[in-house]
């Protein structure tokens, strides 16, 4: 797999979701925080309708009904589907590298 390349420190943006704190970079904060605030709602919706306090459980289950929302989404318009899920599976390598560094 190809290195990326390293971030300014700088141009990170700090986001909540379902109580933690996660710095993401990408190109546009504003969308990135869009993205977030969505996630977010996503895991507090899951973890109201259910039965679980793991927020791991939460999380693969918000990943679950994201991925259905993009695959509908996809089904419309293939374009703007992949590009949607590019995005939402960088965001998800860096989240997923800062737990690991955080154990």
């Amino acid at each position: 797999m190809a290195e990326q390349p390293r971030v300014n420190p700088s141009e990170y943006v700090t986001v909540e979701i379902y109580d933690q704190l996660y710095h993401l970079s990408g190109q546009d904060p504003e969308h990135i925080r869009e993205l977030a605030a969505r996630v977010d709602a996503k895991m507090r919706a899951v973890a109201a309708q259910g039965h679980t306090a793991d927020s791991l459980r939460v999380a693969v289950l918000a990943a679950l009904n994201l991925a259905d929302e993009l695959s509908q989404a996809a089904a419309a318009d293939p374009r703007l589907g992949h590009a949607r899920a590019v995005t939402l599976r960088g965001l998800l390598d860096e989240v997923l590298d800062e737990r690991k560094s955080a154990s």
